[in-house]
């Protein structure tokens, strides 16, 4: 982005101000369009899980702050795409799932959209659409010499998808290789049928999106726009949204409101801010003034960056519980019976649990092995009392109000809840 370039439109400038933009085809040109009040754009989430991850959260705050400005936003679900497997950053072939499966995850992901999306039928409400609708109708001759053949095979070479797999000598599938032309051809098709000429995503799309761009231009199509968002490190350089347990799930059934404040509320401290622009909806100048915080006051912006990022994705009421179970946990030392629960028969309990065991069972570890490790360097407690024996086991004392608090570190907690069988 050329230092000269100030943005008129309200999207782009809001963009540009909490640092979403890494690329962009055009800005003058997207500019004006985004001006005109005429701005249509989706974005692709392909149904690799039965959860989108925080790692799709760039894209879909995107949409969201597009209509905000007087656009209309696609969010597109790859129902057809899944069914081949982006390359996009992999070092392996994804692994090809069966068609029910992609239609079981494609109904449970549609609802994060819906947390920061109006859908609706006036000019700037939100439309979903699936890929499955228009590429699994495909005839595969025709396909080929009338979008085929406009794809150079030196191009796709070219691209870091494609090339960064072959430089470390990592097998790529033809039908992987076919990934590109499928999304470009995506471009084209929702220009042709909803208006879109913008196409948003992560930076590691860049090359499936201008491939869209240039097919769109060879067939005639009005001009296209590319904009691209950062993909995302922490400070510290880890990537983000990975946690020792996992991806951070947007469902809540994957990983609970509790637990998503928790992620929030650990952000590193020189991230705060930037988070608060990415993730939340607060006015520039409210951020500012959490930025200004210092020492230990930094906590309070982190608390404020979880309860806001919180309530985007489960709801004001969920965001001020989790919050507050937080405080008592953390502050006052209470056993909150809001925190994370699991279920375990009351006959198990009878029987008694052996501790490494619970805490697989918790979700807390992954392992056994890994128990034990955590037990070696002090960080499991049962009840806020540190667990020093490897061959200890949870009985009914243990199980005050019909629940046992597990913990690991100071951060993580689980209630393993008695339940009658």
């Amino acid at each position: 982005m050329s230092d000269a370039f100030r943005p008129k439109s309200d999207f782009l400038a809001t963009l540009i101000e909490r640092g979403f933009v890494h690329q962009c085809s055009d800005f003058e040109g997207l500019d004006e369009k985004a001006r005109s009040g005429e701005l249509v754009a989706y974005a692709g989430f392909d149904c690799t899980a039965s959860s989108l991850h925080i790692g799709n959260l760039m894209s879909i705050t995107l949409l969201a702050w597009l209509q905000r400005a007087g656009g209309k936003p696609l969010p597109l679900v790859g129902g057809g795409t899944t069914r081949v497997g982006d390359p996009s950053g992999k070092d392996e072939s994804r692994r090809l799932l069966t068609i029910e499966t992609i239609d079981a995850n494609k109904a449970s992901i549609k609802t994060a959209f819906e947390k920061f999306l109006t859908f609706g039928e006036r000019k700037t409400d939100a439309i979903l659409l699936d890929n499955a609708e228009w590429l699994t109708s495909l005839n595969y001759i025709d396909f080929l010499r009338d979008v085929g053949r406009h794809f150079s095979v030196n191009r796709m070479l070219s691209m870091d998808s494609v090339k960064l797999r072959l430089e470390r000598e990592h097998e790529l599938s033809f039908i992987e290789f076919n990934y590109m032309c499928l999304q470009a051809y995506d471009f084209v098709e929702i220009s042709k049928r909803y208006g879109a000429t913008l196409q948003l995503g992560g930076s590691d799309q860049w090359g499936n999106i201008v491939m869209g761009i240039d097919l769109g231009r060879r067939l005639g199509t009005p001009q296209l726009y590319a904009l691209t968002a950062p993909l995302l490190t922490t400070a510290s350089g880890a990537k983000m949204g990975k946690t020792a347990a996992g991806a951070v799930w947007l469902n809540a059934d994957q990983l609970s409101p509790y637990d998503y404040w928790q992620y929030w509320r650990n952000t590193e401290d020189a991230d705060v801010v930037r988070f608060l622009k990415l993730f939340t909806f607060l006015p520039l100048d409210e951020i500012e003034k959490l930025a200004a915080l210092g020492g230990a006051e930094i906590n309070e912006a982190k608390k404020v960056l979880a309860t806001e990022a919180t309530a985007l994705l489960h709801g004001r009421e969920a965001a001020e519980l989790a919050a507050e179970t937080a405080r008592r946990t953390f502050e006052e030392g209470a056993l909150s019976l809001s925190l994370p629960k699991v279920a375990v028969a009351a006959s198990e309990v009878a029987a008694g649990i052996g501790v490494l065991t619970a805490f697989v069972k918790a979700g807390l570890v992954a392992s056994t092995g890994e128990a034990r490790r955590q037990i070696k360097a002090g960080g499991l407690r049962v009840n806020d009392a540190p667990v020093t024996d490897e061959k200890a086991v949870l009985s009914e004392k243990d199980f005050a109000e019909g629940v046992a608090k597990l913990s690991l570190g100071k951060k993580k907690h689980v209630l393993l809840e008695r339940v009658s069988e």
